[in-house]
């Protein structure tokens, strides 16, 4: 199966890169339908360019904080010399949305 998610500039190049490996979601109605196996067209919001990845990998938390602990910050899109916090994901979602739904780190390759 495809899904479509956009990205920013930044973890749109970080994942084209190779270094991001990790997408961090809420796990909602939509992304509870992704499976290992299934593909994901992400389309970065300023050039419209599109890159296709496989999830390989698939993990539920409950909250980022939970999930920060699991992977490590470059995985996830955090640069060498920056300090990951969860409290980051804040400018994205709501604590309301992240209680309500868990969160999601979905692993992906990119596909050449």
């Amino acid at each position: 199966m495809l899904h479509e998610m956009k990205l920013h500039p930044a973890p749109f190049a970080s994942i084209k890169s190779g270094e991001k490996t990790v997408e961090m979601r809420l796990y909602d109605e939509k992304r509870a339908k992704i499976r290992v196996g299934d593909e994901i067209k992400f389309t970065c919001t300023v050039t419209a360019e599109t890159l296709r990845c496989k999830v390989s990998g698939f993990c539920r938390y409950a909250d980022f904080a939970d999930l920060y602990r699991h992977h490590d910050k470059i995985s996830i899109g955090y640069a060498e010399n920056e300090t990951a916090d969860p409290e980051d994901m804040a400018a994205y979602y709501s604590r309301e949305d992240i209680a309500k739904y868990g969160v999601v780190a979905i692993v992906i390759e990119v596909i050449k």
